[in-house]
């Protein structure tokens, strides 16, 4: 059965996240619908992570199993003419058996987005967030400096115990074995008139973007020092960081795996038989 990966783009407004959901509608039940639709069969396709409700996707990644031998470019045009305009199948390719979306992700990169409300100059009136870009980014009600941001998004920066900036997730039934992830950067930069932080990681606990986000435009409005960041991390506790930044500013950007060829190797690498033990 030939396996598939697709990157798809979505709005997330009106989606109850990745996840398929009875009688709500999620983007991977959507997703679901449309292969049927257009292969008659029934698979649920893998993605690389749940993202939350409101939360959008630039590169997400799904995989899954077809007994329909498609041509991808096929595939990709059927899929979007069955998805509705708020999902976008942006590549569709084959890839190897041993290709998962989630668990053969190497790193993960999501982007922030906050629309400054109050100018650095505070003489100057408020500036009013456009309602084609509301669904899109924070309108965030307080000054944000920068630098303030910038330094406290730097400390993140290496492996750590993110248990303070991580949310309790009621549909997963036990807790992570470790809240340890390794980040590879983590910046904050303008464009197009908006604050944006951009994070890249091993993995990301469940709303820890988002916590982030929080704690460091609390730091960037001065109602937190810079310098408590790794106090924060210590303290291990969700109580210890700052407030969840809302879903919808947050994007789902980029994901990183292997090359094809290096899966293909290593799935095809014999398996030792172990040794009888001597007595």
């Amino acid at each position: 059965m030939p396996n598939w990966k697709l990157t798809l783009a979505y709005d997330g407004t009106d989606f109850h996240g990745w996840q398929v959901q009875p009688n709500l509608p999620t983007i991977q039940g959507t997703l679901a619908a449309a292969i049927h639709h257009v292969t008659e069969e029934r698979v649920l396709p893998q993605g690389s992570g749940r993202t939350d409700t409101g939360v959008h996707a630039l590169g997400q990644v799904a995989s899954f199993a077809l007994e329909a031998r498609i041509p991808p470019g096929n595939l990709l045009r059927a899929l979007n003419r069955a998805l509705p305009p708020a999902i976008r199948v942006i590549k569709a390719e084959q890839a190897p058996q041993a290709f998962h979306a989630r668990h053969s992700a190497r790193r993960k990169t999501y982007e922030y987005r906050i629309f400054p409300r109050v100018p650095a100059r505070r003489e100057q009136p408020d500036r009013i967030c456009p309602p084609f870009l509301a669904p899109f980014a924070w309108d965030c009600p307080w000054h944000v400096d920068r630098c303030r941001a910038s330094a406290a998004a730097a400390q993140v920066v290496g492996e750590h115990d993110f248990t303070s900036f991580a949310a309790t997730d009621p549909e997963v039934n036990e807790e992570p074995r470790s809240f340890v992830r390794r980040i590879f950067a983590s910046t904050w930069h303008e464009e197009n008139g908006l604050l944006v932080y951009r994070v890249t990681g091993s993995g990301f606990l469940h709303h820890m973007v988002r916590n982030l986000v929080g704690t460091f435009v609390d730091a960037g409005a001065g109602r937190i020092e810079v310098e408590a960041i790794p106090r924060i991390l210590a303290a291990r506790s969700r109580a210890a960081a700052g407030q969840t930044a809302p879903a919808r500013g947050l994007f789902l950007l980029d994901v990183e795996y292997p090359d094809f060829a290096d899966l293909e190797a290593v799935a095809s690498e014999p398996v030792e038989e172990p040794q009888a033990a001597q007595v």
